[in-house]
Parts: C-alpha cells; sequence; structure tokens
C-alpha cells in the first residue's frame, strides 16, 4: 500500500500539480502524525541535526527569509566589500532570529556558520592543497569574519565546543594559518581546539604535517615570512610549556593528553629533521628549508616569550639527549675511524646550529654534565656526541678547561676500577677536541704526554694500570688513523724499567701496523723532534741522523739508548699479535663509510681551489658586524681552517703550529701562485675585518676574533707561507699598501706578539750572522728604513701597531701590554720619530693628555703625522718607555741610522749633521747608562760606536766576494756619516784633554778588538775560522779608515823617542799573520797604512831617523811579519816613501829603510845580474815622473853592492835577506834556481835555511790559495823550488831538520820564523815533508840522528791532520788537477810516507830511537802497525857501545 501511495505521489507531481513550500510540507507531515508526548521536541531535534549534517545554512537562511531577506544572507559576510555597512549587531541579529525561527540554540548555529565560512575561504584560492599559509586576500575575508566570531562570543552567541567539533570535521579542508588566526584572536586556543580531540595520534600526525609544510614555506622567501616565524613560534611555544612544564608549576593540572600530544609533536619534529640529516641534505631541497626553519626554533626570541623558564630549560636538555641518542649504530671502533670527518667545519651547518642553540640556555658547566650523564645511561650516536664536543669547544671560551677536568675525571675513574667506558670516552673526547686546533684545545701530542709522559701520570699507580693502559692502547691499534700511533710511539708513556716490555710490545704491534698502512717507520727515526712536524726526511738520511744521535748519547752517558734497545725487530707476543688479526679483519670486514652522511659538500672546489675558502672568508666579514659574538665568529673561523687545509691539501698534522723553525729568505722571498693567493685571501680578509669590526667597536671591545684568526694563520704549512708574503709586503712593496693594509698588518704584529711563545723562530741569512729571531721581531726586521719612502711606512706601520696595542689593552695589565709589543717595533718608533720630529727631541708635557689616536687612523682621509704626534704626547705611551726593555739606547740608535742612505734621506745634509750632534752630544752622551746612555764618557762612545760598525760590516750587506774567492770588504751600503762621526770623536780623544790619560790606558780601538775577540770561538774548523776571518776584516776595514797614528803612535816626549806600537804588532802576531796575510807577508793596504803612521811619528819627532830606525828595529824582534810584508810591497811602497821623507826631512833614508832597500835589491840581483853600475843605480828608480818629482838624492848605495859579481846579502838579520830573496823567486817564476843559489856566497848558512823555510810556506801557499792573484807560482812549480833549495842544502850539508821542529825559544831562529807564517802553514808542515820525500838523500838522512824522530813525528800529525780534515783543502785541488793526482792527495802522500817508514825504520842506527817510546805515547795509536815496527827494532838492536872496547887512557 505505502508503495501505491508512492507512486501516486510521484504521479500527482507529475501530473503538473501545484509544487508546495518546504514549510507546507512540514505541516502536512505533522497534520499526518498522531499527537503524543515530547513528540514536538524531538522533532525539533531531528530537524537542527538534519540541518546540521545535510544543508547548507546560507541556503536555508534564504529560503527561510524569502526573497525579501536575502540581503542578510551570511554567504555576503564573505566579501569585505559587501559586507562593510553591514554591523555584527546586524547579523549577530539575524543570527538570533533564524536560530529562533529553526528551534536551535543560537550559539549551535553561528558555530556550524563560522566554521562552514572558514571552509570556504580556505578553499578558495584555488591553489594546491599542500598549503598552510593564506593568500592577501583570504587574510582579509578572514579578518571580517573573525570580527563577527568576537561579536558574536562577546554576546554569548558563539559555542567554542561545538565549534571545535566543527573545525575537526573539515580538517583536511583547514589552513594552519587560519587555526591560529583563531587562537590570535581569541576565537578559540590552540590547547582547547587540540584537546577538544580525543584521537591523538591524528592530531600529531595532522600538526606534523602541517608544521612540515609551514616550515618549508617559510624559508621560501615569500612576503607572508613574518606570519610564518610568529606561527611556528607560538605552536612551540605552547608545546613546550604544556609538554615540558611540571605539574607543581600549573595553577591547574592539565590534561594529560596535551602533554602527550606537545610532546609526541616535538618528538616527531625532531626525528624528522635528524632523519633528514643523516640522509644527506641538498641546500635548496624542501627538505633543507624544513629542517632549518624547525632549527630556528631553538633560539632566545622563541623562548623569550614564554612564563615559564624551567621548561625551554627542560626542553632544550631533553632535546640534546634526543640528538645525542638517535639511532646509535655506530661502534667505538667506527668512532675511532672516522672521527676526523666528524669535526665542527665538516659537520652540517644545520647541526651545529642547533648545539649552538641548544648551548644558549644551558651553562657551560650543566653542558658538560648533561654529556657526561647521557653518555653514562644511554648508547649514544657518537656522530652527534663527537660533533657535539666539537662545537663546544669551538663556541665557548670555557670549553677547554671543562672539558680537561672532564676528561681528567674520566681518567681517574678508568683507572680505579679499570672502567673501559670511561676510557673510551676520554680518548674520544680529548681526540676530537684536539681536531679543532690549538686556539681551542691543546693537540693530541701534547695532552698525550701531559697525562702519560711523567711519574704523575694517571697510569702509574700499578701494574694493573699499565696493563690496563696497554691493552686499550693495543686494542685501538686497528683502528687507529698513522698519526696517533706515531704520537704513542714518539712519546711514549713513563714506564718504570721492569715493565718496559709492555711499551715494547706495544710499540712493536703500533709498528706493524703504521707497515700495513704503508707509512715507513724508518722515516719517522728514533729520536724525531716531538716539537716537530715537518717534512718526513728520507729514509738513509734519517737512519744516519738516528746513528749519530745515538753515538751522542752513549759518549755522553755511557749506556745504549733505550731507543736503539726498542728498536728491535717485530717480534710481538702471539696472543696480542691473535687478537690484533682478528680486530684487524673485523674492521675490515664491517668497514665504515669514509665520509658519514650529512658532512658538508664541497661543490664546485674542483673547479675553483680557493672558491670555498673566499666564500667561507666572506661569511666571516659578514659576521664582524658584531665581532664580540664569540660562537658565531669562532664557528666561522673552523669552517676558514677546514677550507684552508683544503686549498692548501694540508693533513691532521698540519693543523698545528709543531714546526720548531721557518726558513726564510729575505732578500729573495717566492712563493707558489696558489700559495700567494692563498695568503692574500687570508691577509686582505683580516685587514676588512678589523676595519669593520673597528668601525662598530673599539679594539679592547671586538672580541678575540683576532687571536683566532692570527692562530687559524700559524699552521706548520700556513705560517711559512704566510710570512713570505708578508716579508714581500713589508720588506718589498710596504710605500705602496694602502692605509687599511697597513692598519691590518699592523695589528696582525700585535697579535703575533700575543702568540711569540708558541710560534716557531724565523731563521733568517741576512743580514749576517745568520741567526733566528722570535716572530715578532722578525717583523720588526723587515721594516727598514734607507729611503725618505720606507722611513715614511716605517712610521706608518709602527704607530698602528702601537695604538692598536694600546687601545686593545687598556683594561688589560701591563704584563700582558707588555707582551704584546715587540720591543724592536717601539724603538723604531721612537727613532723615526726622533728624526723626523723635532717636537719629539723635547720631553713631553705632563699637562698633555692626548688620547689614542686608533680611531684617527681608521677615518678614510688619515693624517699619519697628526696620528704619530698624538700617540708620542700620550700619557701611556711615554709610561711604556719608562719601561727597561723599551729603551732606546745609544748603540740602537746607531745600529738604526747606519741603514740610513744619505742619498736618498728625507733630511738635507745640514739637517742630518744637526739630528746626530743632538743624539750624540745632548741626548746619548750625558744620558746614564742604565738608560742607554754614555755616562758622559766620550770614549764610551766611541767604543760602542766601533762595535756597531763592525757588526754592520759583519752583514752581507757589506760583504763582497772577489774572483780569487777571498772574503774582502766592500763598499757600505749604510750611513757613511756616521763614520765620520768616529772620526771626529776619535780626533777629539786624541788631541782633548783626557787625550794623555787615553794614552796611557792603550788605544781604545784595540781594547775593542780583543774583547770581541776573546768572545768568539775558538779553533780551526771552518766556522770558528770563518767567524774569525770576518771579524778582522773589519777590524782591518776600520783601521784603514782611521788615522794612521792608530797604528804607530806619537813618538814619547822621553827619550828613546820610540812610539808604543805594541798593541797593533800584538794584532799582527796574534790574528792578522794568520788570516789577513798572504803567506809570510800582510796585505799591501795594512802594510802602506802602517809606514804611514810611521812618516806620521816621525814628522812629530825632533830626531825623525832615529824615531824611524828605533820602530823597524823593534819590528824585527816583536813584529818580523811587517818588514817581510814591505819586502814584497817595495815596489808599490818606496816612490811613497822616498816622497815623502825627501819631501818633509830634506834627508836620506833612515838606515833601516834603506836596509829593506838593500835585501830588496839583493833579491833582485841574485836572480838577474845586471850589467853595469849605473843600471844598478837607477834600479830603484821605478818611474821617470816620480824621478823628476823628487829632489837630488845625497845617499846612494855603496858601489860594492851594486857590484854584478857580488852575491853577499847585506848586513842585517839573514830572514830579511832570506824573504827578499824569495819574494824575488816568486815574482820571477823561472823554470829553475839551482845555477843561482850555486852563485851565493854564502858565509852563513842561516839564509839558506831561512829561504828553504819561505819555499815550504810557498808550497802550502800554492796548495791552500791556488786562485790568489798574489800566488805567482803553481803547486808544481812551488815544490821544484823546494826541492833545489833543499838540494842546495844537502849538498853543503847545512842540517834542515831543525825547520820541522820550530819551538818559541827567545832569541832563537824559531821565535821569528814562527811570526812569519800563518799557524795553519805551520801545522800543515808534515804534508810539505813528505811532499818532499822523493828528493830525500836518504843515506844523508840515515845518519842525522834526529832524521827518525822527525819523520815519525811528521807522519804521526800528517795522520791526525787527515783525521781532523784539516787536508780537505790541498785534497780538493789535488782531485781537481790531474798533474797533481800522487803529489798533493794526502791519501797517497800517508801511503808513500807509511812504506818510507817501514823501509827506514831497520836501516837506522839505535841512537835514533831516543826518547821515541815518549812519542809513541802521544799518537802512537794513530798506526799500530808503524808503531810496532819502532818498538820491535828499538828492542833488537844491540847497544853497540857494549862491544866496544873502553877507552881507558
Amino acid at each position: 500500500m505505502s508503495d501505491s501511495r508512492a507512486r501516486n505521489a510521484a504521479s500527482g507531481l507529475g501530473s503538473g500539480s501545484r509544487k508546495r513550500t518546504w514549510t507546507e510540507l512540514l505541516a502536512g507531515r505533522v497534520k499526518r502524525q498522531l499527537h503524543g508526548p515530547g513528540r514536538e521536541y524531538k522533532l525539533q531535534e531531528s530537524a537542527v541535526r538534519l540541518l546540521r549534517r545535510h544543508l547548507n545554512l546560507n541556503d536555508l537562511l534564504l529560503e527561510v527569509e524569502g526573497p525579501a531577506c536575502k540581503t542578510l544572507c551570511l554567504h555576503q559576510l564573505m566579501d569585505p566589500e559587501a559586507s562593510a555597512d553591514l554591523s555584527s549587531s546586524l547579523i549577530g541579529s539575524a543570527l538570533r532570529d533564524q536560530a529562533s525561527r529553526l528551534g536551535v540554540p543560537v550559539a549551535v548555529l553561528s558555530s556550524r556558520t563560522v566554521a562552514s565560512s572558514i571552509v570556504q575561504i580556505c578553499a578558495s584560492s584555488g591553489e594546491p592543497s599542500h598549503r598552510v599559509l593564506l593568500n592577501a586576500e583570504q587574510r582579509k575575508k578572514l579578518s571580517s569574519l573573525l570580527e563577527v566570531a568576537q561579536y558574536l562570543l562577546a554576546h554569548s552567541m558563539f559555542s567554542r565546543v561545538s565549534f571545535c567539533e566543527e573545525l575537526w570535521e573539515v580538517q583536511d579542508s583547514l589552513l594552519l594559518e587560519a587555526v591560529w588566526h583563531l587562537h590570535v584572536q581569541n576565537v578559540v586556543s590552540l590547547q582547547e581546539l587540540l584537546e577538544s580531540r580525543a584521537d591523538t595520534q591524528a592530531t600529531v600526525a595532522w600538526l606534523f604535517r602541517d608544521l612540515c609544510l609551514l616550515c618549508e614555506q617559510m624559508e621560501a622567501s615569500t612576503p607572508h615570512t613574518e606570519i610564518a616565524r610568529a606561527m611556528l613560534s607560538d605552536f612551540v611555544q605552547l608545546f613546550v610549556l604544556r609538554g615540558f612544564q611540571k605539574n607543581s608549576d600549573l595553577r591547574s593540572v592539565e590534561p594529560a593528553h596535551m602533554a602527550q600530544l606537545s610532546a609526541a609533536v616535538l618528538q616527531r619534529m625532531l626525528i624528522f629533521a635528524l632523519e633528514a640529516l643523516t640522509t644527506g641534505l641538498q641546500d635548496a631541497s624542501p627538505a633543507y628549508r624544513a629542517v632549518k626553519s624547525w632549527f630556528g626554533v631553538f633560539c632566545g626570541h622563541t623562548c623569550g616569550g614564554m612564563t615559564s623558564v624551567d621548561a625551554p630549560r627542560r626542553f632544550f636538555s631533553h632535546t640534546l639527549t634526543q640528538v645525542l641518542t638517535h639511532k646509535p649504530v655506530l661502534r667505538v671502533s667506527d668512532a675511532v675511524q672516522m672521527q676526523r670527518e666528524w669535526s665542527f667545519a665538516k659537520t652540517s651547518c644545520l647541526l651545529t646550529g642547533l648545539y649552538r642553540r641548544l648551548f644558549e640556555t644551558l651553562r657551560p658547566e650543566e653542558l658538560v654534565g648533561h654529556l657526561q650523564e647521557v653518555l653514562e645511561t644511554h648508547e649514544v650516536n657518537w656522530r652527534h656526541v663527537l660533533s657535539c664536543v666539537s662545537t663546544l669547544v669551538i663556541c665557548l671560551p670555557e670549553a677547554q678547561r671543562l672539558v680537561n677536568d672532564w676528561v681528567a675525571r674520566l681518567l681517574v675513574r678508568a683507572f680505579e676500577s679499570c672502567d673501559l667506558d670511561s676510557m673510551v670516552t676520554a680518548f674520544l673526547v680529548v681526540r676530537q677536541a684536539a681536531l679543532e686546533g690549538p686556539s681551542v684545545f691543546p693537540s693530541y701530542s701534547d695532552w698525550f704526554q701531559a697525562s702519560f709522559g711523567s711519574t704523575r701520570g694517571f697510569h702509574s699507580g700499578s701494574k694493573k694500570t699499565l696493563v690496563f693502559l696497554f691493552k686499550f692502547l693495543s686494542d685501538l691499534v686497528p683502528f687507529e688513523a698513522p698519526r696517533y700511533l706515531q704520537v704513542h710511539i714518539l712519546h711514549p708513556p713513563l714506564v718504570p724499567s721492569k715493565y718496559r716490555s709492555l711499551l715494547a710490545d706495544y710499540v712493536a704491534l703500533a709498528r706493524t701496523r703504521l707497515a700495513e698502512l704503508q707509512v715507513s717507520v724508518e722515516n719517522m727515526g728514533l729520536y724525531e723532534d716531538p716539537s716537530s712536524a715537518g717534512d718526513i726526511a728520507e729514509p738513509h738520511s734519517q737512519a744516519h741522523q738516528d746513528v749519530e744521535k745515538a753515538i751522542t748519547v752513549f759518549e755522553h752517558t755511557g749506556k745504549i739508548p733505550v731507543a736503539v734497545m726498542e728498536a728491535r725487530a717485530h717480534k710481538i707476543p702471539l696472543s696480542l699479535y691473535s687478537a690484533y688479526c682478528q680486530a684487524r679483519s673485523t674492521a675490515e670486514e664491517k668497514k665504515p663509510e669514509s665520509a658519514a652522511p650529512g658532512v658538508k659538500g664541497d661543490a664546485g672546489r674542483a673547479e675553483e681551489p680557493l672558491g670555498p675558502l673566499a666564500a667561507a672568508l666572506r661569511e666571516l666579514r659578514a659576521a664582524m658586524t658584531d665581532p664580540s659574538q664569540y660562537d658565531v665568529v669562532s664557528a666561522q673561523m673552523a669552517v676558514v681552517s677546514e677550507r684552508l687545509s683544503s686549498a692548501l691539501g694540508l693533513g691532521e698534522e698540519d693543523g698545528v703550529s709543531e714546526v720548531s723553525q721557518v726558513q726564510l729568505d729575505i732578500l729573495a722571498p717566492g712563493l707558489e701562485p696558489q700559495e700567494q693567493e692563498v695568503a692574500d685571501l687570508l691577509l686582505t680578509s683580516f685587514c676588512q675585518n678589523l676595519i669593520a669590526a673597528s668601525s662598530f667597536t673599539p679594539p679592547d671591545r671586538q672580541g678575540p676574533w683576532a687571536a683566532h684568526f692570527v692562530t687559524t694563520m700559524c699552521g706548520r704549512r700556513v705560517l711559512p707561507v704566510l710570512l713570505t708574503r708578508l716579508c714581500q709586503l713589508l720588506r718589498h712593496q710596504g710605500p705602496s699598501l694602502s692605509a687599511s693594509h697597513v692598519l691590518g698588518l699592523a695589528a696582525l704584529v700585535v697579535h703575533l706578539g700575543e702568540s711569540r711563545s708558541a710560534l716557531p723562530e724565523v731563521h733568517v741569512s741576512f743580514p749576517a750572522p745568520a741567526k733566528s729571531l722570535p716572530v715578532p721581531e722578525f717583523f720588526s726586521s723587515l721594516l727598514t728604513f734607507g729611503t725618505a719612502e720606507t722611513l715614511l711606512f716605517c712610521l706608518k706601520v709602527c704607530t698602528a701597531a702601537v695604538s692598536y696595542c694600546l687601545c686593545k689593552s687598556s683594561s688589560l695589565s701591563q704584563d700582558i701590554l707588555y707582551g704584546s709589543l715587540s720591543p724592536a717595533l717601539v724603538k723604531k718608533f721612537q727613532f723615526v720619530m726622533c728624526r723626523l720630529f723635532s717636537e719629539a727631541r723635547e720631553h713631553p708635557s705632563q699637562e698633555d693628555a692626548a688620547g689614542l689616536p686608533w680611531r684617527l687612523l681608521c677615518l678614510p682621509s688619515a693624517d699619519w703625522q697628526r696620528a704619530a704626534l698624538c700617540l708620542w704626547k700620550q700619557r701611556t705611551f711615554q709610561e711604556l718607555l719608562k719601561e727597561k726593555e723599551f729603551h732606546l739606547t745609544y748603540r740602537d740608535w746607531l745600529q738604526l741610522e747606519l741603514e740610513i742612505r744619505p742619498e736618498l734621506d728625507s733630511l738635507s745634509d745640514t739637517e742630518r749633521w744637526d739630528f746626530h750632534q743632538w743624539a750624540i752630544y745632548e741626548h746619548f752622551l750625558p744620558k746614564p747608562s742604565a738608560a742607554g746612555g754614555c755616562d758622559g764618557e766620550l770614549q764610551t762612545a766611541c767604543t760602542v760606536l766601533v762595535d756597531v760598525l763592525i757588526d754592520f760590516c759583519q752583514s752581507l750587506r757589506s760583504y763582497n766576494c772577489s774572483e780569487n774567492s777571498d772574503l774582502v770588504l766592500g763598499s757600505c751600503t749604510g750611513n757613511r756619516d756616521i763614520f765620520f762621526r768616529l772620526q771626529e770623536m776619535a780626533a777629539d780623544l786624541e788631541q782633548g784633554p783626557a787625550a794623555s790619560q787615553s794614552r796611557s790606558r792603550g788605544h781604545f780601538l784595540f781594547t775593542v778588538f780583543r774583547r770581541r775577540l776573546q768572545a768568539l770561538a775558538s779553533g780551526w774548523d771552518v766556522a770558528a775560522h770563518l767567524q774569525r776571518q770576518r771579524e778582522l776584516l773589519a777590524y782591518k776595514w776600520l783601521l784603514l779608515r782611521l788615522p794612521p797614528s792608530v797604528l804607530v803612535g806619537s813618538p814619547q816626549a822621553r827619550p828613546p823617542a820610540a812610539p808604543d806600537c805594541a798593541e797593533f804588532f800584538h794584532l799582527v802576531n796574534s790574528e792578522l799573520r794568520n788570516f789577513c796575510s798572504y803567506g809570510s807577508a800582510l796585505t799591501y793596504d795594512i802594510t802602506v797604512h802602517f809606514f804611514r803612521g810611521l812618516l806620521n811619528a816621525c814628522s812629530q819627532s825632533s830626531n825623525p831617523s832615529l824615531t824611524a830606525d828605533l820602530i823597524l828595529t823593534a819590528c824585527q824582534t816583536e813584529c818580523p811579519l811587517v818588514l817581510t810584508s814591505a819586502l814584497l810591497w817595495w815596489p808599490r811602497l818606496e816612490p811613497e816613501l822616498r816622497s815623502r821623507w825627501t819631501r818633509c826631512f830634506q834627508g836620506p833614508l833612515p838606515q833601516e829603510l834603506q836596509r829593506l832597500w838593500e835585501a830588496q835589491q839583493f833579491g833582485r840581483r841574485t836572480l838577474k845580474p845586471l850589467a853595469a853600475p849605473p843600471e844598478g843605480v837607477q834600479s830603484w828608480r821605478l818611474s821617470t815622473s816620480m824621478w823628476r818629482e823628487a829632489p837630488v838624492v845625497t845617499h846612494l848605495p855603496s858601489p860594492s853592492c851594486l857590484c854584478p859579481d857580488s852575491t853577499s846579502p847585506p848586513p842585517g838579520p839573514a830572514w830579511i835577506s832570506a824573504a827578499a830573496l824569495h819574494f824575488a823567486i816568486q815574482q820571477a817564476g823561472k823554470n829553475s834556481i839551482k845555477s843561482q843559489l850555486e852563485k851565493l856566497d854564502c858565509q852563513r848558512e842561516e839564509l839558506l835555511l831561512v829561504l828553504f823555510f819561505f819555499s815550504l810556506m810557498g808550497l802550502l801557499s800554492s796548495h791552500l790559495t791556488p786562485h790568489s792573484r798574489h800566488q805567482a807560482v803553481d803547486s808544481l812549480k812551488a815544490l821544484d823550488i823546494c826541492a833545489e833549495v833543499l838540494g842546495c842544502l844537502e849538498k853543503r850539508k847545512i842540517p834542515w831538520l831543525v825547520l820541522f821542529q820550530l819551538t818559541e825559544t827567545e832569541g832563537g831562529l824559531g821565535h821569528v820564523l814562527l811570526r812569519l807564517a800563518p799557524d795553519p802553514y805551520i801545522r800543515l808542515l808534515p804534508f810539505a815533508f813528505y811532499s818532499l820525500l822523493s828528493y830525500f838523500d836518504e843515506d844523508a838522512l840515515m845518519r842525522e840522528d834526529a832524521f827518525l824522530r822527525v819523520a815519525v813525528d811528521m807522519y804521526l800529525k800528517l795522520i791526525c791532520l787527515f783525521v781532523a780534515g784539516e787536508t780537505s783543502a790541498v785534497s780538493a785541488l789535488a782531485s781537481r788537477s790531474q798533474e797533481l793526482q800522487g803529489q798533493g792527495d794526502p791519501v797517497g802522500l800517508i801511503t808513500k810516507a807509511r812504506h818510507f817508514l817501514l823501509q827506514s825504520i831497520p836501516r837506522c842506527p839505535k841512537k835514533s830511537f831516543s826518547n821515541m817510546a815518549e812519542l809513541l805515547a802521544t799518537s802512537g795509536d794513530c798506526d799500530p802497525e808503524v808503531s810496532a815496527a819502532l818498538l820491535s827494532r828499538q828492542q833488537a838492536v844491540p847497544d853497540a857501545d857494549l862491544y866496544q872496547e873502553p877507552h881507558l887512557f
């Protein structure tokens, strides 16, 4: 029946009947239903339920009101323009009326209506659904809607409960920003909305999805970024407060599920971020943006708005724990192998940024304690733990102390209970911290030595602790990096001798591992310098060094070094080796990846090696807006350090400053192109950062960024590059540098001064002598001022450096202030100021309170001279100058003034003279010695000046190497005016009131010479010899430029009238004879200077001839070398002597000078007989012009001396005639002189004997100085001359062996001859002796009683000379010359001499062996076979006297 009614209704509708309204339908339905109790109420509820679930309220309102009420339709509220004229009260009234007509609560109707409108607004953009932000149009519509909602709330016409239910019904259509606006406009709070839903898991998923989208869109650089940031902040604040607030802190207990929901959302977001980091992120990826935004909420801005303080701390602490324990899949062995890849610079900046934000709310002590607690109670992710440690030491200045204390506690616990976990933690933490460089933590090598290298080490308690330590180290070996193994081997733990086997076993295992890693064990050496991390030596050279060091240790201690004892073959205990092999195989099977996920990429590095470094430096430059932010700047410096290592290809060991010395060529510093680019990047960045930082804050408030930057530039490979580039800039390009460069480099000098104790010294070979300088002093040495431009540049650098230091250290102690400045730099500043500004020569006024000029210098148009004067008058600087180490002494001033080149000086000649007069006579001369002056003593001033001049002359700038390889003084490139001041002061001393007193004490110049010579090293090794030679060349240079009266002096007032030449004679006999002579004569310059002094002394004497004779007679006994020098140079010396004597004294030459002329004529006449007397008379007239200028000679030689047949020597000492003859032979260069020698009518045998001595000296000279321009004959010719003289001696049966046994007997021949030859020549007489071996008359020699003793003595001395290396010059000459092969070769000579002795010993008579035992006792062990032959022969030969008949009558 019902079906028929339905069909009828359908047919009725279809028959064209009137369509009824909704009211009529309801009315008809009501009439057909039976009335019952509560029926009306149930009907209303059903209607409301139907409306809420199936109908559009906007359309419903239209249906109810009819056409007249269309203007009140709610959809018009969504249009801001259409609803602008509608008030909220009118809308509320309409809703109330509609709710009344519908029979539903107005609050329910309003909530449903608003919720539906919000959904329409969120969906009105037509954009993709994966959005959480509104556009501008949607935001306007939502704002209008929320105004209506706020009115409804205010008039109790809005139900939050119903509204929340409606929203959850359409949650997938909601945008998160709309929900946030509801919270911000107080329509419904986030907490109320979240609590209204019972399904926590679904709510967490919805929030996680939308928060991830919000984080992605927040970093997309949209115009809505600020809204997104505010949204995220509000959500996070709510979650932190509700998820991490203790119940006791709340006024009312929050629902448990809200706390769970908040914690779950935060946990899921953190896990998402950590997972994203683990998989690796690209910078432009959505995940990267999401993680970056989420990690950004861990900042003070987000947490600062929270009403609770404890909740953020608990949240940050909980987050840190979650990070450290996230996926603890890595083992300790993995951490040991991979931790280098987890350094701060190589860790993702997102993760390190998270750490830094977490550190902000926790105190450093809490952080370390929390780390320790997590490590003790959880399984940890070692990558996160160790990267956290790196961030800790980088970003917190207190971290070094805290980590050291933490590690110490761990080690104490480890060794007390053999706790392996504490041991592992301690080593991993220390190694990770050490990876960040010495600016934040000591090197691993230093820590290991400090912890285990002494008797106070953690391991020194018992054998148990030793076993525990070495067991631990041995277990690490299969996984260790080579660097750590080397540290353990080279700096092993201190172990008692009875437990040395434990150390030996570990060392053997470690060496085995290094061999497997192809790190050469031999190259490390047994005695490698722990302070050096330089390039590894070649194996053969290292082995040689090891042997030398081992021998040295054995010689001093008598014990074989422990390192040698331990350098045995790898015999490793079986159990230890088995465990090692098993661990190694396990490590190979499960070898971790070389780089951990999340490590920063180096995109573009292959294309542009310096690109990443330049980018890192630019980022550091951006951080200079607030240089006091320690963590920001330190973090960026760590990145710069890593990029720098990559740019230069540095290894782990290159990151620390372990090099002991830097070698640098100042004159020609050179760099590879890439090295120079790196250095320029670093220096430019430092200068720019300094200027940028100084524009915001003064140096004393800039934080430690500059110190960290300098530490980064002081690595083993970087520091030499940097110093070389600075040498190029400061020394060779200084005046061309800009003002910003000057300021930056000056500040760099100050910071290097702060780090001087940790920096290696710089070894420079210029100026001579070569020496090592601390880095600050090295920088000061680069500031030269030879020209006006360099002087001004020096002023700029000094002004900037001192100003920066004083400004930077204004709040520090004086000790730190003084330690930051190089005294040499401050002295140069004083020197330049006094030189350029007359105001600086006066004491500054006490009332002058000038400020520091650093701020002025940073201005674009800085006035450097005004700034320098301002600094000079500054009270703090003047107080600094009172410190002794900063005093500019008289010696300092002279050294600096000598560098000035007058022709390029900024001062004129007159101004320079005025300055010298002020400095010497007004400033330094009256100044007390304690303040660097001379105490008013002019002689002291002269002495200091001489000292400085000698030191200056010894520098390489004043030496040249001549063609004959003799070291001679060249022209001084320094300030010649300083030498003029010496001449002036020396003249004042000689002529002033104190002249007599100074003469009685001896000339100050020789006093200086004696003092300096006593301070030099003695001995005849090459270094000492060259040093002494350079010193004496400087003395000679000074003597030649001072008046010749210094050598001879003035005649004494009382008879005898001979001047005192003792000091000069002593200098010649002790020093010049050995170093500044040509065999048996001094050089011409010093010889002629002496004779000029002689003439000067004669001019002051009442009896000139007597004075000259007395001086030359004294030379015969006290300094014979002067006379032989006159004979050698007579052709050049005679014209000047005769001319000056004749002009000044109008008489013949004094007797002793005449005797020298006669000796010279004897030598020439002997070799070249003259034809007629007139030619003999003219022989001493060397030039026609000189003869014309000279007066008539009234004293001529006697005719007997000019006779061509006369070969008798002139009267006087035979050695003078012999010397003249020797020099004549040397100059003649004839093939043979035998015939000339036979014509000699020698009444005295001494002449030939001395001639033989001079010939021996000539032979040695030809070997030692073969290329000298004064060497007239070669070695073969010199040998022939010796042989011919020897033959003449043997023919005349003149004993000559005495020449090889000369002694200093007063009045004897040895007394003279030993003063006529250099000591090295005398020591080489054994070489000359056996060079003449083939010319000996053996039969005649066998009859000489002294022959065997002399031959054996010469042989033993020859061997000693060879062992000492003193025959090396002779050997080198022989190896270069084919003709001398077998003649000058010491080895061949020793062999021949030995053979000769062994053949001669049996032939010698018994009396030849007297005193032989005494000779053999001193050096007989040089050749045991010869010694045995001598002793055997001495015992075997019977005494001939026992078999002879006695002579009784």
